[in-house]
C-alpha cells in the first residue's frame, strides 16, 4: 500500500516501519537499516540474481508467509519481513554447511560459516575442493562481463554437480579483451590477471579505479544519460529543450521538428552498440550503427549499407541546415565518412550558404541552379557529391565558410560585416552544434580555443545555463582556465572524457544529464590511472602545470601560425546575439527582460533595431571583459600572448619560443 508519499511504499522490517520506493529490492534497504544479511552471489554493481539463496529472508505478504531471496525481491506492496526467523537461520545454516562441504578452505565460504554458525560440515564428498582459490560458482564474473562490456565472454556450462565455468570457444576465447572485470569482482581469486603488458608501477591500482568507473557507466548511466542504449544521440532532446540546438545556421535554438532525428527516433533504427575502439573494456559502448541502410543517391545508390551513427553532431547538423528528415540524416552521415568530409564542418558551412542564400548574398547563378534554402535535403546530397566529385558549387562550399566570405566580398560585393557577423567560424575553423547566446563562458570556449570553435577544450554550456554555477567573470575565467587544461591533459594521456562527466554518482540516480562540472571522484580517478602508470602522485596542481606546458606550447604555435591574437579569439556575432530582426523577436520576451533586467534600458517604444544595437553593444562589451579576465588568468598579455614570465614560470623559456613571443604584432 503507498504511503501519502506516492512515490514510496509503507513496510515493516523486524517489526520496524520504512519507506521504500516502489520496485526497488529488499536487500539494498536491509543493508542501509544495518541489518547484516549474508551473501555470497550479491555485488552492488551488478544485477541480483539469486543464486546462492543466501539472502533469504521471511516475508508476509495478505496472510500468507513465505521465504524470498532479498537481492532480487521488488517491493511492490505492503509487507512484514522478519530477517532472523528461526525458520531463516535454520535455512541459512543448511546452505552455509552445504557450501563449506564443498569449498572448505576459501576465505568467503569460512567466513559465512562463521557467520551462520557452521564451524565443520557433514556434506564433505569427492566434489569437496580444497583450492582456498576455488571457483564457487557465485555467477560474479559472468555477470561482470555481460553488465560492464555487455560480452559474454563467460559462461556456465553442464548441470548440477557438473556445473563449471567456461568459455564459448575454449580455453581462450578471441573476443576477450582482457578487461579484467572478471578479476575485479571475483570473491575468491579464482580469477587471476598477469599484467605482462605496458609494465604499469601499480597496476591494482589501475585496475581498481578502472573497475570503478566502469560500475559507474554500468549502473548510472541507463538513468542519466542512456549513452548505451543511443550514443550521443541523447544530447539532442536536452538541447532542443534548453535552447542550444543549432537551427538555419544558429538563428534559432530548437524546433517542433527536433524529435524526427533524436533518441526517441534513433533509437528505432540503429542496430548495434559498441564501444568506439578508443578503449579495450570499455562499458558504455557509445558508438551505434544502423544496418542494412539503403542509400538513395550518389555513387553506391541502391546499395545497402552500414552507417557508422549518426552522433549527436552530426544529427544536429542536420538541424542547422533545417533538414529534419531521419533517412536524410543517415546518408547525409554515411556520405561525409565515405568522402572523409567532417560532418560538423560541412553542416555548419552549408548552414552558413544556406543563410546567404535565404538573405539574397548569393542566387542560383552561383549554386549552380540549386535552391538552397533551409531543409533543402536533395541539394544538401548533391552538394557533398560535388565536393567529392570536385566539380561544381561544392569544390566552392568544400572550402569552408572563411574562404567563401572573402571569395563573396571579393567577387560578388557582399556586405563583408553581415558575413562576418553570419559565418559561425573563428581561426578557419566552423562551430560546432550548440548554440551558446546565452552563453558568455561558451561563447569564449569556443572563440579562445586553440584550434578554432570546437569544444574539446571548454564545454561549458551547461554549468553556465543549466546550473548557473559560474555567473562572475572571475568564476568563468577560472572555467576557461581549468577545463581547457583538464582537457589538454586527459587527451594528451588518451583518456576519455565520458569517465569523467558523462555520469554522475549522485544518490539521486535521475541527476541532470550534461553536468560538465568538477566531479571529485572522477578528477581522483584519472590521477590514480596516472600514478599507476608511473609511480608519481599527482594532484590538481601538479595536472594543472603538465598540461599549461603543452597549451602555452600550443598557443604560440598558433601565434607562429598567423593566429594566437586577441583579433583571433573574437566570435561572429551570431554566437553572441541576435543578427537579424527575425531572431530577435523569435525571443523577444527574453531579450526585453534582459534590456531592463541587466542594461537598465526600458524597451517600451523603443523599435526592434534600437533595441538590437543597445543589445549588442552590452555583449560585445561582456566578450571583452570575459577575454580580459581569462587572459589574466592564464598568464597571457592583453593581446592573448603568453608572456616570458609564464614561460619561465612552466620552465618552456626556450629562446625559440621567446622569438615568438617577440614576433611584430
Amino acid at each position: 500500500m503507498a504511503s501519502a508519499n506516492t512515490d514510496k511504499i509503507t513496510i515493516r522490517i523486524n517489526g520496524q516501519s520504512t519507506e521504500v520506493s516502489p520496485d526497488s529490492y529488499l536487500l539494498p534497504t536491509l543493508k542501509k537499516l544495518g541489518i547484516q544479511i549474508p551473501t555470497l552471489c550479491y555485488h552492488k554493481d551488478l544485477a541480483p540474481n539469486g543464486t546462492c539463496r543466501l539472502c533469504m529472508v521471511e516475508i508476509e505478504q495478505r496472510g500468507k508467509k513465505k521465504l524470498v531471496t532479498s537481492c532480487n525481491f521488488p517491493v511492490r506492496d505492503e509487507i512484514s519481513v522478519e530477517t532472523h526467523s528461526p525458520r531463516v537461520l535454520q535455512h541459512r545454516k543448511i546452505l552455509a554447511e552445504m557450501y563449506l562441504g564443498r569449498w572448505p578452505n576459501v576465505p568467503a565460504i569460512q567466513a559465512i560459516a562463521k557467520t551462520c554458525g557452521v564451524t565443520n560440515s557433514r556434506f564433505r564428498s569427492e566434489l569437496t575442493d580444497e583450492n582456498p582459490e576455488a571457483c564457487i560458482l557465485c555467477g560474479h564474473c559472468v555477470r561482470a562481463c555481460d553488465t560492464f562490456i555487455q560480452e559474454r565472454i563467460l559462461e556456465f556450462a553442464g548441470r548440477g554437480i557438473r556445473r563449471h565455468l567456461t568459455m564459448p570457444y575454449g580455453l581462450v576465447d578471441p573476443h576477450c579483451v582482457g578487461c579484467t572485470s572478471c578479476a575485479h569482482v571475483c570473491p575468491t581469486g579464482a580469477i587471476q590477471v598477469i599484467d605482462d603488458l605496458n609494465n604499469p608501477v601499480d597496476p591494482l591500482m589501475i585496475r581498481k579505479h578502472g573497475m570503478r568507473v566502469n560500475a559507474e557507466m554500468a549502473t548510472l548511466d541507463d538513468y542519466q544519460c542512456q549513452m548505451r542504449k543511443v550514443g550521443t544521440a541523447n544530447i539532442v532532446s536536452v538541447m532542443n529543450q534548453y535552447d542550444l540546438l543549432p537551427v538555419h545556421n544558429h538563428r534559432f535554438g530548437s524546433h517542433e521538428l527536433s524529435h524526427r532525428i533524436d533518441m526517441t527516433s534513433l533509437i528505432h533504427v540503429y542496430t548495434q552498440g559498441i564501444s568506439d575502439g578508443c578503449w579495450k573494456g570499455c562499458s558504455m559502448s557509445c558508438a551505434k550503427t544502423v544496418d542494412n541502410f539503403v542509400l538513395k543517391t550518389g555513387p553506391y545508390k541502391g546499395q545497402s549499407v552500414c552507417v557508422d551513427g549518426p552522433e549527436y553532431e552530426t544529427s544536429a547538423a542536420c538541424a542547422n541546415m533545417g533538414c529534419f528528415d531521419l533517412d536524410f540524416v543517415l546518408e547525409f552521415n554515411f556520405y561525409c565518412d565515405t568522402y572523409g568530409i567532417d560532418t560538423i564542418s560541412a553542416g555548419t558551412g552549408i548552414a552558413f550558404v544556406m543563410d546567404a542564400f535565404e538573405s539574397g548574398v548569393i542566387n542560383t547563378s552561383h549554386t549552380g541552379g540549386k535552391v538552397l534554402t533551409f531543409g533543402a535535403t536533395a541539394e544538401v546530397l548533391e552538394l557533398l557529391h560535388e565536393m567529392a566529385r570536385g566539380q561544381g558549387f561544392g569544390v566552392d562550399v568544400g572550402q569552408g565558410i572563411r574562404w567563401l566570405k572573402e571569395k563573396w566580398v571579393r567577387e560578388y560585393g557582399a556586405d563583408p560585416k553581415y558575413l562576418h557577423d553570419i559565418g559561425l567560424e573563428v581561426k578557419g575553423l566552423e562551430f560546432s552544434e550548440y548554440v551558446c547566446k546565452e552563453s558568455l563562458a561558451q561563447q569564449a570556449g569556443y572563440a579562445m580555443a586553440i584550434k578554432g570553435p570546437q569544444h574539446d577544450e571548454a564545454w561549458l554550456i551547461s554549468m553556465d545555463m543549466v546550473n548557473n554555477q559560474i555567473p562572475s567573470f572571475e568564476d568563468k575565467a577560472e572555467a576557461l582556465y581549468y577545463f581547457p587544461l583538464w582537457r589538454t591533459w586527459f587527451g594528451l594521456h588518451g583518456l576519455c572524457k565520458l569517465l569523467w562527466n558523462d555520469v554522475v554518482p549522485a544518490d539521486n540516480k535521475k541527476h541532470p544529464p550534461q553536468i560538465a562540472a568538477k566531479v571529485p571522484e572522477h578528477v581522483e580517478n584519472y590521477f590514480k590511472f596516472f600514478e599507476g602508470m608511473t609511480g608519481k602522485p599527482l594532484d590538481e596542481e601538479s595536472m594543472l602545470d603538465q598540461s599549461a606546458r603543452v597549451y602555452n606550447f600550443q598557443r604560440l604555435i598558433n601565434r607562429m601560425l598567423g593566429y594566437g591574437l586577441r583579433k583571433d579569439d573574437i566570435p561572429p556575432y551570431r554566437a553572441v546575439g541576435p543578427v537579424t530582426k527575425l531572431e530577435y523577436e523569435s525571443r523577444q520576451d527574453r531579450y526585453d527582460k534582459q534590456l531592463k533586467d541587466i542594461i537598465g534600458v526600458d524597451p517600451t517604444g523603443k523599435t526592434t533595431e534600437e533595441k538590437m544595437a543597445i543589445l549588442r553593444r552590452f555583449r560585445e562589451d561582456q566578450y571583452q571583459k570575459v577575454m580580459d579576465a581569462a587572459y589574466l588568468k592564464r598568464g597571457w598579455d592583453k593581446e592573448g600572448v603568453p608572456t616570458v614570465n609564464r614561460l619561465k614560470e612552466l620552465g618552456i623559456d626556450l629562446p625559440e619560443l621567446i622569438d615568438i613571443v617577440n614576433m611584430p604584432r
